[in-house]
């Protein structure tokens, strides 16, 4: 199970993230770009992921993700259950929601540093 602190962790040491608590929603974002929201009592989790792709991410695994509300279909935007996902899979999936709104130059130079 996954909380608002692991995603904390893991979203804060990606370079220009900040956290912001917006209407009593914890959100991470870059620049003006959210890539990471949590409902306010924290058992969804929201975060950016490509239009083309949700569909299948959700048929494939119903139980840990959803498609976003009807208003927000037309974002690169699905939502997981926290509690159906273990901190691996967290990871990747912020991590690839960062990526999507990273400025390209930080995305490869945070990918150069993580190699060995």
């Amino acid at each position: 199970m996954v909380t608002v602190e692991d995603v904390r962790q893991f979203a804060l040491t990606l370079p220009r993230t900040s956290e912001h608590l917006i209407r009593d929603r914890v959100k991470f974002r870059v620049g003006r770009i959210v890539y990471v929201a949590f409902s306010r009592d924290e058992t969804l989790m929201g975060f950016g992921f490509p239009k083309e792709e949700r569909a299948a991410l959700v048929a494939a695994e119903p139980e840990k993700f959803l498609l976003p509300r009807e208003s927000d279909l037309r974002f690169n935007w699905v939502v997981a259950r926290p509690a159906a996902i273990d901190a691996a899979e967290m990871r990747e999936l912020v991590l690839d929601a960062w990526r999507m709104c990273v400025p390209k130059k930080v995305r490869l130079e945070h990918e150069r540093a993580a190699l060995p």
